[in-house]
């Protein structure tokens, strides 16, 4: 078992078909840490109002994260677009954060680096212009992507039948490859890197675009979890500080072709 100062998860998306729960199970077993961030859409409400899917094994997701919680693990659910708290506990949330025994709610952070750089962890949803100012058309998008994940499931399968052992993600190649969302992409990068610039912080740590990266934006550290759906990707630091990208699917860090847009090394990153 390798163990971290802190990781940082989020869009598992459980109570979706999409989840890759087999890997994150996988990823709760082999590592542990001080403090666990759940940054946000780690249930998916959105479709489990549409179509309810809840097996056994999402149910253990749950329970592993709680079990971590009562063995001196430090749980911080930070609330996302697709969570029941944010449709349940949005007007308690305005009140302050909330405690449900070990688990503590929350719509930010901030989290303190070992060498005192402060970081804002946030799902980002809010930064979201389309989100934001277009609602339908995120609803819209999300029932398109959720279309692209079925065909992707569909190839994978004909793939095993050939006798072929990579994964190819169709709706991540649709998304390295069209120019849209790729600037889409970057301007989010650059409106949650200067927010948190705006507040005084070091770096910003979040999801929500499920396009994991660590890099440098307006002077400040960028660091995307990425997600359970088609990257399996984690971020994690380490006793020293350093911050890293865990794409568990391979098992090997920081794969450019998955963070995408650019790849310095860590060592460009405040605090890593």
């Amino acid at each position: 078992m390798t163990r971290y100062r802190s990781i940082f998860i989020s869009d598992v998306h459980l109570g979706t078909r999409d989840c890759r729960v087999d890997l994150l199970l996988d990823f709760l077993r082999e590592t542990d840490c001080d403090t666990l961030y759940l940054v946000g859409d780690i249930l998916d409400f959105w479709q489990l109002k549409r179509n309810w899917f809840w097996p056994e094994t999402h149910s253990t997701v749950i329970q592993k994260i709680l079990r971590k919680s009562r063995h001196g693990t430090k749980v911080i659910y930070i609330q996302g677009n697709h969570d029941p708290v944010h449709f349940f506990l949005d007007k308690v949330l305005e009140r302050g954060d909330v405690h449900f025994g070990d688990l503590e709610i929350a719509r930010e952070w901030i989290h303190r680096g070992v060498d005192g750089r402060r970081y804002l962890v946030i799902h980002g949803d809010a930064f979201d212009l389309c989100l934001t100012t277009l609602p339908w058309l995120t609803r819209a998008g999300d029932w398109g992507y959720s279309v692209l994940l079925r065909v992707n499931q569909i190839l994978c399968f004909v793939n095993r039948l050939l006798g072929r052992t990579s994964r190819w993600s169709l709706s991540r190649a649709v998304k390295n490859r069209v120019k849209k969302v790729t600037r889409f992409i970057g301007e989010y990068e650059g409106i949650l890197a200067m927010a948190a610039k705006n507040r005084g912080m070091d770096g910003v740590i979040c999801g929500h675009i499920h396009f994991p990266a660590s890099l440098e934006r307006e002077g400040v550290a960028y660091l995307n979890t990425g997600d359970w759906v088609e990257h399996a990707s984690a971020l994690a630091e380490s006793h020293s500080g350093r911050f890293e990208i865990l794409l568990w699917g391979d098992r090997r860090p920081r794969d450019p072709e998955v963070t995408g847009l650019r790849e310095p090394s860590l060592e460009e990153i405040p605090g890593s």
